[in-house]
């Protein structure tokens, strides 16, 4: 692995950070990325190189380097309403950011990893992926998107050596999940704990958060040796969620 560069975005805190430190002990050498410049100064450490970037800004996608064997698709933000409370900018925001923009890194990326018959797609999906809940419109249909989205590159890139997958986690122990903690007290009436025994963690079997480093081991599986035939699929760390 230590021939290999990585990309991984929303690199600056939670399951970005986690997978940028994993794969980085693994030898591969990491471009993080993010918009915020004070979260990728805290992850600075050899392996990892630091890029601030508004992902967001599509044109601006094209500036990034595109030289790169491994492709994380992690950045993204959350908004809790009703759909006909959803502010639609936002809702427009939310899908540019997470389907959009890792459409865009994948298509510019896909030429270098052919030419090299090596590349890894790893999409940080979610249950929601597979699963919808209410008042999360625009996180759901961004995360359907992106399931979308792997297996086709999946089915396009494997005669060239690339990979595509999802990974799926349930709610992670990150500064989005805890932003949504108060979000969803507002919207369902309950204190924050309440939202995180009754709402969070109902559907799930294991009671508790998922960890960044558990997503990050998933991460690292995909990309090692083991995963050259492990492509179109999404592994769901989800606490037994889907298990219904």
């Amino acid at each position: 692995m230590e021939t290999r560069r990585a990309l991984v975005t929303g690199a600056a805190s939670g399951i970005g950070a986690a997978c940028a430190r994993r794969l980085a002990a693994d030898g591969v050498q990491v471009i993080a990325v993010d918009y915020d410049a004070d979260g990728l100064a805290e992850l600075v450490t050899p392996g990892i190189e630091p890029l601030q970037a508004d992902l967001s800004d599509l044109d601006g996608l094209s500036k990034l380097p595109t030289d790169i064997d491994i492709l994380v698709n992690n950045a993204g933000v959350q908004q809790v309403a009703p759909v006909e409370q959803f502010p639609p900018e936002r809702f427009g925001y939310i899908l540019r950011l997470m389907l959009e923009s890792p459409f865009r890194l994948i298509r510019q990326s896909l030429p270098y990893m052919y030419g090299r018959g090596w590349g890894r797609v790893v999409n940080i999906s979610s249950v929601h992926g597979l699963r919808a809940s209410p008042f999360k419109a625009a996180y759901v249909a961004a995360k359907h998107g992106l399931e979308g989205l792997s297996k086709v590159v999946a089915l396009e890139g494997a005669a060239h050596g690339v990979t595509s997958n999802c990974v799926n986690p349930a709610y992670v122990r990150t500064p989005l999940v805890t932003a949504q903690l108060a979000d969803q007290a507002a919207t369902h009436g309950l204190t924050e704990a309440e939202v995180l025994d009754k709402v969070l963690l109902e559907p799930v079997a294991v009671k508790r958060l998922i960890e960044p480093a558990e997503v990050a081991e998933l991460v690292a599986l995909l990309c090692g040796p083991s995963s050259a035939s492990l492509t179109g699929s999404s592994l769901v760390l989800d606490g037994g969620w889907t298990a219904h």
